[in-house]
């Protein structure tokens, strides 16, 4: 095996050893369902997750270089840094709708993530997200991780650590409550997704409201319907919600059963989180060609070092037009094809797997175009048949700051949850997951 601490601290090539060649650290199938069941009190939650989502966790971890850790929390602050500025405020926000333009006070969104293809020196933030999902399922996870060797022992989260996070995530809701310039405690809290029992993370939405409830807050799992605005507040039956987390993918509460929640927001009748700004400032794919552009940078007055980490950290990104139509498909085996507005890579189609007929489509539609970074790899068992999954890198990023990392391994263009041995990883060389060894 290779040295363990020159791994976690060099530049990612033995860290790609190990994720091609280490298996000593998986997943504890009754210590998870321990941690689902009765560490959380929650019978049958574990067949939930079985029945619904059996991919949802990979067996094994990913490994990843201090290194390439910190280029990534670099990327990650200096998005953050251009994001405060009000000459990108303005720019992004220039033409929104007016539900795209209120905000609540000085709250950011809660779970953002910015999700990054990590491969040796190569590396790429491809997208940031503003309701990313899988953190409550990371924490789960992270208390079911066994190491079979002495060497990865202190790579294994303790379950103080694991504590910590979940206590930062109740922070975090409580701070965005009080961001929004609420002063009482933060007493209830609604997550919102349509018909949310079909959702394929359910099981996680559970989790939240195990979670917020165990702190003191009534918490809810609803559809939009069923909300009803009146006397100034936010109900879900009898229950005034103080603070709705949004698991919505109508970022912009377009969708006419949205209708409730739109007013409530802009009524400020309950605080919503992550909310249709925190979409328009960070998480609309159009963002990602303003922070590849050098030009359009130097004219919102954005430092040349943080500048560089952009250039460096972002593959280019361009709006796809009639104008560069024809340059980008001769071009197109580099690149890769998003929506703008679009999430869970829903219609993302790599350049080199188009046919005339999708690219039509695109060119109708409102699509990007960026540079293709290529994801790293992780094998998930020994031999010759083991599988070499892919993998990208996802950061939770509330208030400027990285809670957590996690890595989502699969098969085919995109990451789906659909992947036997594939779906959430926890990333080892975490200065965080280390220092909860304390």
């Amino acid at each position: 095996m290779l040295n363990l601490s020159q791994s976690l601290n060099g530049e990612g090539l033995g860290m790609e050893r190990l994720n091609d060649e280490c298996f000593c650290l998986s997943l504890d199938e009754e210590a998870l369902k321990t941690a689902l069941e009765s560490e959380l009190g929650d019978a049958g939650l574990a067949e939930l997750v079985r029945e619904r989502c059996p991919y949802v966790f990979s067996s094994r971890p990913v490994f990843l270089a201090q290194a390439q850790i910190q280029r990534m929390t670099e990327v990650v602050e200096a998005v953050e840094e251009v994001v405060s500025l009000p000459a990108w405020q303005e720019r992004v926000l220039a033409g929104c709708s007016e539900v795209s333009q209120h905000a609540q006070g000085e709250s950011t969104g809660v779970f953002l993530g910015f999700d990054f293809h990590v491969r040796g020196q190569n590396l790429g933030l491809i997208e940031i997200n503003t309701n990313a999902g899988g953190a409550m399922l990371n924490a789960i996870m992270a208390r079911a991780q066994r190491a079979c060797c002495p060497e990865m022992e202190t790579l294994v989260p303790t379950l103080a650590s694991v504590l910590n996070l979940e206590q930062d995530i109740v922070a975090m809701f409580r701070q965005e409550w009080a961001l929004a310039g609420q002063e009482r405690p933060l007493s209830s809290i609604a997550i919102v997704d349509e018909v949310p029992e079909s959702q394929y993370l359910y099981p996680e939405f559970v989790l939240f409201r195990r979670l917020f409830e165990r702190h003191g807050i009534t918490s809810v799992i609803v559809g939009p319907e069923q909300l009803a605005l009146r006397n100034g507040r936010l109900w879900h039956g009898e229950l005034a919600i103080d603070l709705v987390y949004n698991r919505l993918t109508d970022f912009l509460l377009e969708q006419p059963a949205h209708k409730v929640l739109r007013s409530a927001l802009l009524e400020d009748a309950a605080v919503l989180t992550p909310n249709p700004r925190a979409h328009a400032l960070y998480a609309d794919k159009r963002n990602l060609a303003l922070l590849t552009d050098e030009t359009e940078l130097v004219s919102l007055g954005v430092p040349a070092h943080l500048r560089e980490v952009l250039l460096r950290g972002i593959p280019q990104t361009e709006l796809v037009s009639p104008d560069n139509a024809e340059r980008l498909w001769s071009e197109r085996r580099r690149l890769f094809f998003k929506p703008a507005s679009g999430y869970g890579s829903k219609a993302a189609y790599r350049g080199d797997k188009l046919t005339r007929r999708v690219w039509g489509e695109i060119l109708a539609g409102n699509y990007v175009a960026q540079a293709l970074v290529m994801p790293g790899e992780r094998r998930v068992a020994p031999g010759d048949d083991g599988a070499a999954l892919k993998f990208d890198v996802r950061n939770y990023v509330y208030n400027r700051q990285v809670q957590w990392l996690a890595a989502r391994l699969y098969q085919g263009q995109t990451t789906n949850f659909r992947t036997p041995g594939g779906g959430f990883a926890p990333v080892y060389g975490y200065p965080g997951q280390l220092e909860g060894r304390r």
